[in-house]
């Protein structure tokens, strides 16, 4: 059992079916926020490998000695500004059409996800500091459970917009709902995304773990916007 980050949603789907296909050896996903993740783990669930969004869980993890070693970074993500076909904001990585919609009470609803516990919410609430926008933007804050959700929310149709993973918004299912741009990435800390074996990982979790450090895996990540640990 894989606990994976929800920005990986598509991206780990395809490494895995792929990994089955190569191999014959099959993963079970479950998708959700790496700061819940974190906490299921600490209380004793079944997961084999953790692919955090943020490094600072894993390291935590193992500090306390609940991962085999300190793991790997696999990507470095990046948060976009998408808003769905037919809303009033304008998609504008710089958020100069979020800061004219709040002033002008243009905003109903702006979604990302839950900086408590989701490190794409985190970053998300970093980038809205940065802008100047994260106090006034509060009455009208929509937060997702995780970053898929968060997307789910901003691309409805009751939101204006939202901040989203990239690698979400690249996802063909989910870039045909709406536009989006970049996000600046100097204007939150970087998403280095880290990952590591549980103390009671099998063989297979073994092979996906050093599936995922291959090529076959890498070119999948980088169609979807990652970057990777040897391009920082």
């Amino acid at each position: 059992m894989i606990a994976a980050a929800s920005d990986l949603q598509f991206a780990v789907e395809e490494i895995a079916a792929a990994f089955a296909a190569e191999t014959g050896m099959r993963v079970r996903l479950s998708m959700g926020s790496t700061g819940n993740f974190a906490r299921q783990i600490r209380a004793g669930a079944p997961f084999q490998i953790f692919m955090a969004a943020d490094e600072k869980f894993i390291d935590d993890l193992h500090a306390d000695g609940l991962t085999r070693d300190e793991g790997d970074l696999y990507a470095i993500g990046r948060i976009v500004m998408m808003v769905p076909h037919g809303s009033s904001l304008v998609t504008d990585g710089q958020l100069d059409t979020l800061a004219a919609a709040l002033e002008a009470g243009e905003i109903n609803r702006f979604a990302i996800a839950n900086p408590e516990h989701a490190p794409y919410g985190m970053r998300a609430a970093e980038a809205l500091r940065h802008k100047g926008l994260w106090d006034d933007l509060q009455p009208f804050m929509v937060l997702g459970e995780n970053v898929s959700q968060a997307a789910q929310f901003a691309l409805s149709g009751n939101a204006d917009g939202g901040i989203i993973a990239y690698s979400l918004a690249l996802a063909p299912n989910v870039q045909e709902l709406g536009t989006y741009e970049l996000i600046p990435e100097d204007w939150h800390a970087p998403l280095r995304q880290r990952m590591a074996l549980l103390n009671n990982a099998g063989p297979v979790a073994e092979a996906f773990y050093d599936y995922i450090n291959g090529p076959s895996a890498r070119e999948i990540m980088v169609r979807y916007g990652f970057g990777l640990p040897e391009d920082e």
